[in-house]
């Protein structure tokens, strides 16, 4: 059986970020005794052929984490992928075939299943978004509502669900929300601060939530504008007022009811937090084959 083809293609995060992760979690998992289960029910020298396969349809992510927890356990571990991150799987379809020593392979399965079930929920949450408003020119993009520690893992599990990501961190971009809008002195006061202290290649986004706030930002030349909790229609009235003279990002509300209605409106970017917070995990399992 031949690995599928992913839906979408998606560069691999860097060892470098995956293997410290991976390595705390399993410390965290062994404590100062091991796992004392497996050591007094599996013989040293067993060895298992155990199948990685999803219990319901959905998108994978994670999988370079799965391979790091088995090797970091045991290099001796070998791990056949036959369903890619990016790619769409139906329930009860294999993802990976792992063979080598039990007690190792045993070890790591939490860790392994943690992460892929969640980056792969992740995943799988976005790419349904993704379909819900094709046709449509919106990117669904992430936000920084990530769980600490975990936000570039699950920014890449947002890629590989066909998603976008906003930015990673503070440092990223200057977006004026707000409650800077507030100390400030209104949304003129804010942008024209950002301005003299932005450097020559650094957007500046600021986030309004009336259509007179829209067009402050849009006098101050704006790049980009976050629309709050707009209504339906409020959002199509920003749209034809702005006419193409900034990045229009609709935030707020959106939902797998409301997400086509949303981006119908001509928005640019549909930004979604629950997306990383809150979606949850897909049901994949690990299986020993006799």
């Amino acid at each position: 059986m031949s690995a599928k083809t992913p839906v979408v293609r998606i560069e691999p995060l860097s060892p470098l970020l995956i293997e410290p992760a991976v390595r705390q979690a399993l410390l965290e998992d062994l404590g100062r005794a091991g796992d004392i289960t497996t050591e007094a029910t599996v013989a040293a020298d067993a060895t298992a052929h155990a199948v990685l396969a999803a219990r319901e349809n959905g998108r994978i992510a994670g999988l370079d984490f799965v391979s790091t927890a088995f090797r970091l356990l045991d290099p001796k571990i070998r791990m056949t992928v036959r369903a890619p991150d990016g790619c769409d799987v139906e329930g009860g379809e294999t993802v990976a075939l792992v063979d080598g020593p039990a007690r190792s392979i045993l070890t790591a399965e939490r860790v392994a299943l943690n992460f892929l079930g969640h980056l792969s929920g992740v995943a799988t949450a976005t790419a349904n978004l993704v379909a819900l408003v094709a046709g449509a020119k919106a990117h669904v993009v992430c936000t920084r509502k990530t769980t600490p520690g975990l936000r570039t893992f699950e920014k890449y599990a947002v890629r590989c669900g066909g998603g976008r990501n906003h930015r990673f961190g503070l440092d990223d971009a200057i977006l004026i929300k707000d409650n800077h809008v507030a100390h400030a002195g209104g949304v003129r006061a804010a942008i024209e601060r950002a301005r003299a202290a932005a450097g020559h290649t650094v957007e500046i986004e600021v986030e309004v939530d009336s259509l007179e706030q829209l067009d402050q930002a849009l006098e101050l030349g704006a790049d980009l504008v976050l629309l709050d909790n707009f209504s339906v229609d409020e959002l199509a009235r920003a749209v034809r007022r702005t006419a193409g003279r900034a990045v229009l990002e609709a935030s707020g509300g959106i939902t797998a009811t409301t997400a086509a209605a949303i981006a119908a409106t001509g928005v640019d970017l549909l930004s979604v937090g629950w997306l990383t917070h809150s979606a949850p995990a897909l049901d994949v399992a690990l299986d020993f084959e006799r």
